[in-house]
């Protein structure tokens, strides 16, 4: 893959990115005169630091497969959809026009040109007469550029000399004179600038878990195109909830910290309206915090993230309540409304309550990292005597689960999942909520499965979640690899949600989920100086992989049979606290041959003392 050079564009990008206030006056001058004295952009780009460059760039992907499937119509598969268009080469002396088409979907051998929902079908014409290249690009989807809607806020605008980008895969040329040759026709693809693909690894000996890894971490990849984190092709507006779940796993498949900042300015300054997508707002900072431990970065954000964390509903024993807008229309529990499982909404709402719980609880460490420690007294404070309260009033000791609200007695999969996920479950009832949440299954959409799976491998049921994420039917990742799609999808199925689109990688949670939990690392302290290797095993035999953090790469390779071996390479200035599954005849652990202290807890062996460096660990 080629990046496609374009000074403009970069010259463009550095305007737009650029806030002081007198940057603008002075680049509208250059702009003026560039054309007589193009030293001056050499100038401009030697006097802006370079980490205000353009996030993302144009890339030139060959084709995979030509075809030549009727008389004057020529199939060309680029092998995987990307957000972009196409640049053609025509032959010398061409003349006349082209038609493209460009499409996600195929049926009978042709691309879909009415595709359900809001799979993507368009097309373009292009004149070839006296041009050796052109660029065929679409017309602009009106819903997804909107800047002045009173409903939503402004679509992000990817660079206008790029001409309009879209997802496909296929393109169906018409017209074309003579053989279409592979060096005659390129994707012109959007990623980000700073992407690498070797960043991260994950291999199993489940072959469907590593297809569906793969289809994750590139989904994070391909969306990465509008250079913030948006919802998918038919907004291209970032959503809290979206940008959240992208971060988590932008960050286990590449080492780019930008992307996910940007898309927090983004939407502090245009937040959007469901209730539980405040919140993500402290999630996000969370994130970074504990990624990079940059309280510079986080310390002018600090009181604006106050607002995020629903206080000013709370009532007098601390719950927060809805008023009756709110029921009927911004408590959202998940999306699309069909994937709620029956939730009852109320005025005190279980899943409002466990989302204002976990916020306020991060709120208190965020404040102490940046020095507010009265804040983060009052926050604990208050997290302390409300939990009292939510599980007073919103737990059913008699069934041991949480009923969805105050005045019901349903209880949905969601009044569940999100408490289990956010650590509310009292140790004593952790069991009894866990089983009863594995067993309900994928009854939610794919944004809350990032929840629920969290919360079954966190409790214990590594088996139950891997089974989820590769269950033979419509609610699992397995259903999106066998459909033949090359990005994770905004719903199962378009049974579930009829506008869905085919590039929504708020569905690519095992992206993250799969090293954070399967390998095992996560973050213990922020910035990664001390990490968590606690793998998860399930029924694999074996799993490998490489996790990017900003220390350096986290290298592992665990075999699971009469005794569990991990392979375990640590970065520099990394220090690491270890759990290994333990073997019923297992009766210790060995570092490199030599037996280290470590207790065992359940099913766990914990070593006693951090390590660091490379070693072989094994439970024996």
């Amino acid at each position: 893959m080629t990046e496609i050079p374009n000074p403009w564009k970069t010259f463009s990008n550095v305007w737009r990115a650029t806030s002081c206030q007198w940057f603008p006056y002075l680049v509208t001058k250059i702009m003026h005169t560039i054309n007589r004295r193009p030293a001056l952009l050499a100038l401009l780009m030697a006097i802006v630091p370079a980490a205000k460059s353009a996030p993302v760039h144009l890339v030139a992907e060959k084709p995979v497969k030509i075809t030549k499937v009727e008389s004057g119509l020529i199939l060309v598969d680029f092998g995987r959809v990307a957000f972009g268009n196409v640049r053609l080469a025509p032959p010398a002396g061409a003349t006349g026009t082209v038609t493209v088409h460009f499409g996600e979907s195929m049926i009978d051998g042709h691309i879909d040109r009415k595709p359900p929902g809001t799979v993507r079908y368009n097309k373009a014409t292009v004149t070839l007469s006296g041009a050796t290249a052109v660029v065929a690009a679409p017309p602009a989807d009106k819903r997804n550029t909107e800047q002045n809607s009173t409903k939503h806020p402004p679509a992000i605008l990817t660079p206008p000399e790029w001409g309009v980008v879209l997802p496909f895969r296929w393109v169906e040329i018409e017209g074309w004179p003579g053989e279409l040759r592979p060096e005659s026709i390129v994707r012109q693809s959007a990623f980000s600038k700073v992407w690498n693909d070797d960043a991260a690894a994950f291999h199993s000996s489940d072959d469907m878990l590593n297809e569906i890894w793969e289809l994750c971490r590139y989904s994070i990849k391909a969306t990465t195109f509008a250079g913030v984190y948006v919802d998918g092709d038919r907004e291209r507006i970032p959503y809290e909830a979206d940008a959240y779940l992208k971060q988590l796993s932008h960050y286990y498949s590449d080492n780019d910290i930008q992307m996910a900042r940007d898309t927090f300015d983004k939407l502090m300054e245009h937040p959007t309206w469901p209730t539980e997508w405040a919140p993500h707002m402290v999630f996000m900072a969370h994130a970074d915090w504990m990624r990079t431990g940059d309280v510079q970065w986080l310390a002018p954000r600090y009181e604006a993230l106050k607002a995020k964390i629903l206080l000013e509903r709370a009532g007098s024993d601390g719950l927060i309540m809805s008023d009756e807008q709110q029921v009927k229309k911004t408590d959202i529990v998940d999306w699309p409304k069909k994937e709620r499982d029956g939730y009852v909404f109320t005025p005190v709402n279980t899943v409002v309550n466990a989302f204002h719980l976990r916020a306020m609880k991060q709120m208190a460490g965020l404040a102490r990292a940046t020095g507010n420690q009265a804040d983060a007294s009052d926050y604990e404070a208050r997290v302390r005597a409300t939990h009292a309260v939510f599980q007073k009033t919103l737990f059913d000791p008699k069934a041991g689960i949480y009923r969805d609200g105050i005045g019901t007695d349903h209880s949905a999969l969601h009044a569940n999942l999100f408490p289990l996920a956010f650590g509310l479950v009292p140790e004593k009832e952790r069991a009894g909520v866990t089983d009863w949440v594995a067993g309900r299954g994928m009854a939610c959409s794919v944004y809350a499965a990032q929840y629920l799976l969290e919360g079954l491998f966190e409790n214990g049921a590594g088996v139950q979640a891997l089974e989820l994420i590769t269950a033979p039917n419509d609610r699992s990742w397995r259903h999106m690899v066998e459909s033949g799609t090359t990005i994770s999808w905004e719903a199962w199925d378009l049974k579930y949600k009829s506008n869905q689109d085919w590039n929504h990688a708020w569905g690519a949670a095992p992206a993250n989920l799969l090293p954070r939990y399967v390998l095992g690392a996560q973050p213990l302290t922020p910035g990664w100086k001390t990490t968590i290797i606690r793998p998860h095993a399930g029924n694999l035999t074996y799993a490998k992989g490489k996790i990017p953090t900003p220390r350096g790469p986290i290298l592992i390779d665990w075999k699971y049979g009469k005794t569990f071996t991990l392979s375990l390479t640590l970065p520099e200035g990394m220090d690491a606290k270890v759990e290994l599954p333990a073997t019923k005849e297992s009766h210790g652990v060995f570092r490199d041959g030599k037996p280290v202290n470590a207790h065992r807890v359940g099913n766990r062996w914990i070593l006693d003392e951090a390590v660091s460096g490379t070693m072989m660990l094994e439970a024996m």
